[in-house]
């Protein structure tokens, strides 16, 4: 497939990491508490289990990258160490972890806007301003990488404020007392552990996003891997405290409530102790991080269909560059699928399950691909540990096997429990297997035009 135009290495490491932090810190985290308000604090446990697992998987793209620095990232390990059939089954999934999840991220958005505007929550005028929040990072991106990079740099540094605050600040406003009762869900706490990490993992989508654009990356075998772990890390510390400040300041009965969505600035106003000014800053914050979120996911809605495309995977009008360098195609259709899982969902259910359940679902989707670059590395080990090419084996193994265990269990998870009607309880299942069986017909009429995967480069 010859592309249209071409792309340019616009991001070096600063960017890079900036493109990890601002995919990672969306809007889920400051949903998190109202979204585990129904589970108890002992969702203060499932983060930090989860953010074991996103360690895992960081450390593994890093590894990954290094060896692989190709564009695509899980898709493209997956496909070097399995085969087109596989590798179309990865980039499947992770398009639609990515369009599904931007739906997510406007959802949890919308939250923190009708903190100013629609305090009524009307549907109509709730899915409008989501709309607006999908298209405005679209048009941006189909503007060019240079735009996209520096809405990202600057939403990044100023999502990080108020996380930074509620991390440090915000545990001197905590009440030992609003950590009783632990467990709210009536489940046995295995049970809402579990239930819990499947939410927290979409708070950590976005791992593997600089793998994903490593066609975009000044010198990618250097600064994917560094801007993997950096971003991580740096998200990891403020998610676990800021959790822990958020349950110790607001009582779990009060972070329950549809009027504390905004759970956050309800913390902020609690921390202030008079009047609204601290909740509406901390609102207008994670407006823009949720901005930044969105605008970043959005490049990466159309990078895995771009680097599939190139393979002759992905329909060929996914693999054209516009005269801005962009894949214009995959921006709008990733946008319009975002747009009607947005609204589909609206329509369905209220409150924090609309929020859940496309959580849920990328989290289905999303485990795939994390599941398989997890294989694909210890295929790829245990065949260099075999040639005496030895550096490091046990470290990339083990991480490779934690971050297996961690993708088997996030989907294990991935029901809307405590829910009365089955179809909600395994709404993200049958969201996630419609959406997969449509790659079906897609692969069918690509798999005469499919390229060989390439050779898989010696271990570094």
């Amino acid at each position: 497939m010859v592309a249209v135009g071409t792309q340019e290495r616009t991001m070096g490491l600063p960017q890079a990491t900036a493109l990890i932090l601002g995919t990672i810190i969306g809007v889920g985290i400051f949903n998190l508490p109202y979204s585990l308000a129904s589970i108890g604090p002992i969702s203060i446990v499932s983060m930090a289990l989860t953010t074991v697992g996103a360690l895992a998987l960081a450390m593994m793209f890093a590894a990954l990258s290094r060896r692989l620095p190709a564009d695509g990232g899980p898709y493209a390990y997956a496909r070097a160490a399995f085969g087109n059939g596989v590798g179309f089954t990865n980039a499947w999934s992770y398009w639609i972890t990515a369009w599904a999840g931007n739906a997510a991220i406007v959802t949890g958005w919308v939250f923190y806007v009708e903190h100013f505007v629609n305090k009524g929550s009307i549907t109509g005028w709730s899915i409008v301003i989501a709309l607006i929040g999908l298209w405005i990072p679209a048009l941006i991106n189909l503007v060019g990488t240079k735009s996209m990079a520096a809405v990202q740099l600057w939403t990044t540094i100023i999502k990080f404020i108020p996380l930074a605050i509620m991390s440090t600040a915000g545990l001197f406003f905590i009440s030992t007392g609003n950590f009783t009762p632990w467990n709210v869900s009536g489940r046995s706490s295995i049970g809402a552990i579990g239930s819990a990490m499947a939410i927290c993992l979409f708070s950590y989508l976005g791992v593997e996003t600089a793998a994903v654009a490593a066609d975009k990356v000044r010198d990618p075998d250097r600064n994917v891997p560094k801007a993997t772990v950096f971003g991580t890390l740096a998200s990891s510390a403020v998610y676990l405290l800021s959790m822990v400040a958020i349950f110790g300041i607001v009582p779990t009965t009060q972070l329950a409530l549809d009027e504390n969505k905004a759970s956050y600035s309800v913390a902020a106003n609690m921390m202030a102790g008079s009047g609204h000014w601290a909740g509406d800053l901390v609102a207008a914050a994670v407006i823009v991080s949720g901005f930044g979120a969105l605008n970043g996911w959005t490049m990466i809605c159309a990078e895995m269909p771009l680097a599939a495309a190139r393979d002759g995977l992905f329909p060929p009008a996914f693999g054209r560059i516009s005269d801005r360098g962009v894949p214009a195609t995959g921006i709008v259709w990733s946008t319009i699928l975002s747009s009607v899982a947005m609204v589909l969902s609206f329509l369905g259910t209220s409150g924090a399950s609309v929020f859940n359940t496309l959580v849920l679902m990328t989290g289905i989707t999303a485990a795939i691909p994390y599941a398989f670059s997890a294989l694909a590395q210890l295929k790829w080990r245990r065949a260099d540990q075999r040639e005496m090419h030895t550096p490091r084996f046990a470290r990339d193994a083990g991480v490779a096997i934690v971050a297996l265990i961690f993708s088997i269990l996030f989907v294990w998870y991935s029901r809307n429990t405590g829910q009365e009607h089955w179809y909600v309880v395994w709404g993200p299942f049958l969201m996630a297997g419609v959406a997969l069986l449509l790659g079906i017909p897609v692969y069918l009429s690509m798999r005469s035009r499919m390229a060989a995967p390439p050779p898989v480069p010696p271990y570094r």
